[in-house]
């Protein structure tokens, strides 16, 4: 499966929980961590867990290994790392926090149907 298709696959799994201002930035040209990083939060543990619980189930069924998960436990912030593709679901309040948006500002923001 493309990266397209796994974006799309990991972007309807955040949305189907109600994900809040999900952003998918293609960082490839300005970083070699990943090609793309996408950004969502939740308002609360619960919903930001249960995004991630969704993303994981949805991309294992679309055949994508995940490398590593990390801070599921608190819930504030969870990244999820798919090699190109790194997922970062925070709190509302941690996401204004840590400002992941505006430092990758660089990045290309992708729309809706660019990937």
């Amino acid at each position: 499966m493309s990266e397209n298709k796994y974006l799309r696959t990991i972007v309807k799994a955040l949305d189907d929980k109600k994900g809040n201002d999900i952003r998918v930035i293609r960082i490839s040209e300005i970083s070699s961590m990943c090609d793309y990083l996408v950004i969502a939060d939740g308002s609360n543990r619960n919903q930001v867990q249960a995004m991630c619980n969704n993303v994981e189930h949805a991309m294992r069924e679309a055949g994508a290994e995940m490398k590593n998960r990390e801070g599921y436990a608190n819930g504030g912030w969870i990244l999820l790392d798919y090699y190109d593709i790194i997922i970062h679901v925070f709190s509302e309040k941690e996401r204004s926090f840590y400002d992941l948006d505006n430092i990758w500002r660089d990045g290309e923001l992708l729309r809706l149907g660019e990937y």
